[in-house]
């Protein structure tokens, strides 16, 4: 065991008994929450972190997961089993389409134009009516495993909060094996200096648009997980402010790192609501939060934390 496997596993241990620890169910409900954000921020990860493209479109990649599984369930009568591994390659397919041309243009060129691209999935959700219910939304979702003869209860809100723990773990998991691949060097060394990358012969697009695609359907999963655990959806929650929320995940936690957006899920989840004392005040206050932990801290939590360890192992 290394030094490094240590403390994943301990935090792997500390989620395990994470619900029996809780005693406000409230706070279970929020900690499901933030693990599917945790799915999110890391794909979040691959594009922002990893590549260095500030993608504003991840909620919108995330209400199309949410949507396409709701429908397929009910227009098809598909299983949510089947349904929740069918939304992130739906989620895919669009990402191909927004994620070439978006690719074509660099730094905040690409932030607008994939900003646009949120605008764009939100106004259709909102207004394609006959399809999405528009503002009304979509109630009624069921949970995996529903049904008479179901082995597994998904109701138990303790029950799915170890099947998205779960997947949240093995999409992580994911994440790692592709930034530590030879696609995730290359990743890399297009944040760092894409010119050179595209001079010595690689096909830098081709990378930069896995990576995207790659985004979208962890997002796409995270918003089909989401859509089977609140039952309703509607486009509220997949707005501009929430892909906000989906960058701001990845700079508080760690841009770069795999402990980063984990950090910075549960960050962007619980804050909020510990804020609530100061009622009217509280976006306020939660803005000002944000913009001074981006300011002092821009590697993140995990890059203070790195440098602390640092100077203690120096004394």
């Amino acid at each position: 065991m290394t030094r490094k496997t240590i403390p994943l596993l301990a935090a792997l241990a500390l989620f395990l008994i994470l619900p029996q620890l809780i005693a406000v169910k409230y706070y279970l409900h929020l900690s499901i929450l933030a693990l599917i954000w945790v799915i999110m921020a890391q794909g979040q990860n691959l594009i922002q972190g990893y590549t260095g493209y500030v993608s504003i479109v991840q909620a919108g990649f995330m209400g199309i997961g949410a949507y396409s599984t709701a429908l397929m369930g009910s227009h098809f009568g598909l299983p949510s089993s089947v349904t929740i591994i069918l939304a992130p390659l739906v989620t895919a397919c669009f990402a191909l389409l927004a994620g070439y041309p978006s690719l074509r243009v660099k730094g905040h060129y690409f932030a607008i134009v994939t900003l646009a691209f949120n605008m764009v999935i939100f106004i259709i959700l909102l207004n394609f009516t006959d399809l999405t219910n528009g503002e009304a939304g979509i109630s009624g979702i069921a949970k995996p495993g529903y049904g008479r003869g179901a082995l597994i209860d998904f109701n138990d809100r303790q029950v799915y909060y170890y099947f998205v723990l779960a997947v949240a773990v093995l999409m992580t998991a994911l994440a790692a094996v592709i930034v530590r691949s030879r696609i995730g060097q290359i990743l890399i060394a297009i944040r760092q200096n894409e010119d050179l990358v595209a001079s010595v012969g690689v096909a830098a697009w081709k990378y930069k648009l896995f990576a995207f695609v790659v985004s979208a359907m962890f997002a796409g999963l995270a918003g089909a997980l989401y859509a089977h655990y609140q039952s309703f959806i509607n486009p509220e929650i997949f707005g501009v402010a929430q892909s906000l929320d989906a960058i701001l995940a990845v700079i508080i936690g760690g841009s770069g790192t795999l402990t980063g957006p984990v950090i910075g899920a549960f960050f962007v989840v619980f804050l909020p609501e510990y804020l609530r004392f100061a009622d009217s005040f509280r976006l306020i206050l939660y803005g000002l939060i944000l913009v001074l932990a981006t300011i002092f801290m821009p590697r993140g939590i995990v890059g203070v934390a790195r440098d602390l360890a640092g100077r203690i192992r120096g004394q």
